[in-house]
């Protein structure tokens, strides 16, 4: 039975509203940058590397940092057999098939288009769930593939991205008094305050420039994972079966070591639950990559509700 996910438009205004946003934010930077007379030609370069990396290699880079190994059918046909038979039913191409050996019970998508999509499991969540549950937070992670929401977010990061890495460039470089044009031709050469005003105010700015990137990302991946859950009730019809594999996941993390959970971290804003132990995330949720649990229960308990009645 064909059930195609269709575009969910309150996603797609936020992840263009998300971008449109970032950029206004870094032409601001940019200016302030040409205003302070900075060449811009290495920062340029520098940035146009990252983009392209981030583009095509950044879930290569995940996979990687992971150590999650691609596997076949015949070594996890379960595993295969669901994710061929929601590909088939949602009319997707089929994504590779990976997994990371990690206690963490966790799941999660990467790649640019779903041409070039891989989901990947840790054996800790193929361990713990029932089929029904399996194929419930499978189908939440194809939903990530559909609507392109992984390539936006890898986009949004590039941003941020840069704008540590500017950070961190103006320290370093400012230990030896200089940045760019900085101490060149006109501007600074002999005027050692301004030039020290100078880069206080870039780093100033390009840290203010990264802290409104991470609130607008944040705000982006909560919205982003509430989309996924949606489309995984609209794939299975049961919303039921996502609400107790995330209890399970949840009720899990308290038990994981901290080594464990370390381990897999890095990719916890791909992941279908962040892995932190309940209670010990004592920042807002509007700092959060996740919504809280309780909210993505409520938001599937409300589905069961419109596809019962």
């Amino acid at each position: 039975m064909q059930r195609k996910l269709g575009a969910d438009r309150g996603l797609t205004f936020r992840m263009i509203l998300t971008l449109f946003l970032l950029a206004v934010v870094y032409a601001i930077f940019v200016g302030v940058l040409l205003v302070l007379r900075v060449e811009l030609a290495t920062i340029l370069v520098v940035v146009v590397v990252l983009l392209v990396a981030q583009y095509y290699f950044s879930d290569r880079m995940v996979l990687t940092a992971l150590k999650a190994q691609m596997v076949t059918p015949q070594q996890y046909p379960q595993l295969y057999d669901i994710v061929g038979r929601l590909a088939q039913m949602t009319g997707v191409p089929m994504p590779k098939v990976a997994v990371i050996q990690s206690r963490v019970p966790n799941a999660l998508a990467t790649g640019r288009n779903p041409k070039n999509s891989v989901i990947a499991v840790t054996t800790g969540l193929l361990n713990q769930l029932e089929p029904k549950e399996l194929e419930a937070v499978l189908a939440h992670e194809l939903s990530h593939v559909i609507h392109r929401d992984v390539k936006v977010m890898a986009m949004a990061g590039f941003f941020a991205t840069v704008a540590s890495l500017i950070v961190q460039s103006g320290l370093w470089f400012g230990m030896f008094g200089g940045f760019g044009g900085y101490g060149g031709g006109g501007y600074g050469r002999g005027r050692g305050g301004d030039e020290g005003e100078g880069m206080i105010l870039i780093i100033f700015v390009a840290a203010l420039v990264w802290a409104i990137s991470f609130v607008l990302i944040r705000a982006l991946s909560r919205y982003r994972e509430y989309a996924a859950d949606r489309g995984s009730a609209v794939i299975t019809q049961d919303p039921s079966q996502l609400a107790s594999a995330l209890q399970k996941i949840s009720g899990t993390m308290t038990r994981i070591p901290d080594r464990d959970l370390r381990q897999v971290q890095a990719a916890n804003a791909l992941m279908i639950f962040p892995a932190v132990r309940a209670g010990k995330n004592t920042l807002a949720e509007m700092f959060s990559t996740h919504p809280s649990l309780e909210h993505r229960l409520a938001k599937l308990q409300e589905l069961q509700s419109r596809l019962s009645g």
